[in-house]
């Protein structure tokens, strides 16, 4: 979220602004300790049971709130000031302020201490405007040691699902900047308190909105990337594997379905957990993902095609490709349809289920009739890999093509294969 020019060049004098929400004061009021603050912020804060001043944490003698008219009417001064310097910005009280590095701080601080959730949305929804405003911003807070351990006693103790979806966007913000220790470091504590940050991962991606459910998967995807173990729990956890699969159909934003293929393709790497994805029937989807006659996006293409590679080095998972009413026609019209990347994905799906195990031979007969022969010719003369042109070269001669003892000369090869799974 960026600012414009006009917003850039104004400055709100720090003595505006409420200690509670960082935003200039609307309706300031003077608590018996002298600190002022906007009125709905401190009420919130009464309202909560709280007998403490916020900014001293004085125990207060009184509860009554003085309305602080010379600093409202300094306010109303400087916003008038301001307005009319600036176009279109006439009221920039109302503004939603980006705060400072020092604010931050001051907000981290705060939030370490702060129970009441009023309180807490308004401070995390402050270090999102900060978070989403510059790079340097987001490199600021990834440096942040005590920021992942806060936001995760959040996700275990918060009962507003508001506060877990601004704290799932701010991590999402911030990992990628993280190395792999602060990746380790965030799996371990994300999957070590019993679940309770599963669960709360779980609600965002059924209840919060399309830039939640997409930022809550990429969270999943780096917590479940640290081991095979951490795959493991996140795939046994009730209802995960059942909302990021039922996330890649075809009527779901094509967002959405590139991030939970990505992070279906990194839990895969566990044997264990391929094995529930083809029981989840993960295959149909991406079936009917490649048959799809709209346009789909090249990464959608590439990673369902990926991710099928890698179920189809099962059993179980070569079975269901075969007998799953089209999937092998699928995977032949996407080569050379789409990308170099998915070319050889759905070379390698074919090559190892009409090379290397041939369990079904009726897929052969699919393969000719689908005119993969054709374009297997074509692969072989292509910019795919050294690997990947060899293994159009064994479906070749596998398939049996009609043509000269010449042309089949040609593709007679002594070569080793090395699975590539």
């Amino acid at each position: 979220m960026g600012r414009d020019e006009t917003e850039t060049c104004i400055t709100v004098p720090t003595f505006f602004k409420c200690p509670i929400s960082l935003d200039v004061m609307r309706s300031p009021v003077s608590l018996c300790t002298g600190v002022t603050y906007d009125r709905p912020s401190i009420q919130r804060w009464l309202d909560g049971g709280n007998s403490t001043c916020p900014a001293t944490m004085q125990i207060l003698k009184s509860k009554d709130l003085v309305p602080n008219l010379t600093l409202q009417r300094l306010i109303k001064a400087w916003s008038d000031s301001v307005g009319s310097s600036a176009a279109g910005s006439p009221d920039p009280a109302s503004a939603r302020e980006i705060p400072t590095s020092e604010e931050v701080n001051e907000s981290l601080t705060r939030l370490s201490l702060e129970k009441d959730e009023e309180i807490r949305l308004e401070i995390l929804s402050r270090i999102v405007r900060f978070v989403k405003d510059t790079e340097a911003n987001r490199e600021f807070l990834s440096g942040k040691k005590d920021l992942v351990p806060m936001l995760v006693d959040i996700f275990v103790s918060a009962a507003k699902i508001k506060l877990v979806l601004l704290a799932i966007k701010i991590l999402d913000t911030v990992i990628e900047k993280g190395n792999e220790g602060d990746r380790e470091r965030l799996s371990n504590l994300m999957l070590t308190n019993g679940g309770d940050c599963l669960t709360a991962i779980l609600l965002a991606i059924q209840r919060g909105d399309l830039e939640s459910k997409i930022e809550s998967v990429r969270v999943l995807e780096v917590i479940s990337s640290v081991d095979t173990k951490s795959k493991i729990i996140i795939a046994e956890r009730d209802g995960i594997l059942t909302e990021l699969i039922k996330s890649i159909d075809t009527e779901s934003d094509p967002n959405l379905i590139e991030a939970s293929l990505s992070f279906l393709i990194t839990i895969s790497k566990s044997k264990r957990v391929r094995s529930k994805l083809i029981a989840a029937k993960t295959i149909t989807k991406i079936r009917d993902i490649l048959l799809t006659e709209e346009t789909t996006s090249v990464a959608v293409t590439e990673k369902s095609l990926k991710l099928l590679e890698i179920l189809s080095s099962k059993r179980e998972g070569r079975s269901e490709i075969c007998c799953g009413g089209g999937c092998v026609e699928g995977v032949v019209k996407k080569l050379l349809k789409v990308s170099t990347a998915a070319t050889e994905h759905a070379v390698t799906i074919l090559w190892c289920l009409c090379h290397v195990f041939r369990e079904d031979k009726t897929v052969e007969e699919t393969v000719e009739r689908s005119n993969g022969v054709t374009k297997l010719l074509v692969v072989i003369q292509s910019s795919c890999s050294p690997m990947v042109r060899q293994m159009a070269k064994d479906l070749i001669k596998v398939l049996k093509v009609k043509s000269s003892a010449s042309a089949l000369a040609a593709y007679e090869t002594k070569t080793t294969h090395i699975m590539p799974f």
